[in-house]
């Protein structure tokens, strides 16, 4: 298995390919511009701070690091504010708490460096806690998750052992790639693969999927949901999943009493049956409360 990063943009991608895709796939992302992104130079040129000066200058102004094209968690709504069920979340302890909530989309590759610089406060977007415990200052998880692969519908794979000698794309420094890399739970799969490839975002990968530059994405199963929608006749979901992850709110270390406020803030607002009201804003989308699973305080 060959391990391959595609490092063009997103916008390129849909110039190249305008001749085969629909403008369809950009319905609710025209607002996207990377032009409000943090990027990883910024970040580089700070990454030498400790991670304790997150937590010494944090003064009430919450940023929170996310990825804006990472439905149905964190994106770029049809009124071209940011939206989505972990920023809600967000939004919902800062007004509890009176912070200020900043959205701050980042590059997902610079996240690390700009939370360790004190640039964002923290990373909360459908952030998988497995593998990654000792990194950050984490609550405790607040929701269930699942990888699983997504196939064109008229594919002939119709099972994880189908997928030997295919072309499988997700995230970069996603937790499906630490799946199927050396190291990870389903790294036998994935050296049965012709190719793993890497890409910035999902939205190019089901235009890819959808074009048969690959054969299938692997994917965090609400984001599958979401950019699937109502094109269920051409996208299926394996019914085998790669395996069942945690969500949390990561931190830089150090920042572990920022953490346990905003757990505690969590449990609360389920309490109250906030948390119940936004998985069912969210439940088109494959966010449930059956996967809630933050105990109540």
């Amino acid at each position: 298995m060959k391990l391959r990063s595609l490092d063009f943009s997103r916008r390129e991608f849909l110039s190249s390919a305008a001749a085969v895709m629909g403008a369809s796939a950009l319905v609710g992302l025209a607002g996207c511009s990377s032009s409000n992104s943090s990027t990883a130079s910024t970040a580089a040129t700070s990454s030498s701070s400790s991670s304790s000066a997150s937590k010494s200058s944090f003064d009430g102004n919450f940023v929170v690091g996310f990825d804006q094209e990472f439905p149905p968690y964190g994106y770029v709504g049809d009124d071209g504010q940011y939206t989505g069920f972990d920023l809600d979340l967000a939004q919902a302890v800062c007004d509890m708490e009176g912070w200020t909530y900043t959205p701050d989309p980042i590059s997902w590759d610079a996240k690390d460096a700009l939370l360790n610089s004190g640039q964002i406060t923290c990373i909360w977007n459908g952030f998988t806690i497995e593998g990654r415990e000792g990194d950050y200052a984490f609550t405790d998880a607040y929701m269930e998750n699942r990888q699983v692969v997504v196939v064109r519908s008229s594919s002939s794979i119709t099972s994880l052992a189908d997928l030997a000698g295919k072309n499988v794309i997700t995230q970069a420094d996603s937790a499906a790639l630490e799946l199927l890399s050396d190291g990870g739970s389903q790294a036998d799969l994935g050296k049965s693969f012709a190719q793993l490839q890497t890409i910035d975002n999902y939205n190019t990968a089901f235009m890819m999927l959808e074009s048969g530059s690959v054969d299938a994405v692997a994917i965090d199963y609400p984001v599958a949901v979401y950019n699937i929608g109502d094109r269920t006749s051409d996208f299926t979901i394996l019914d085998e999943s790669l395996n069942s992850e945690h969500f949390g709110v990561g931190f830089a270390l150090g920042n572990e009493d920022l953490a346990a406020t905003v757990e505690k803030d969590l449990q609360k607002l389920d309490s109250e049956g906030k948390v119940k009201e936004l998985c069912e804003k969210y439940a088109d989308q494959g966010v449930s409360y059956d996967l809630w699973c933050l105990p109540t305080a």
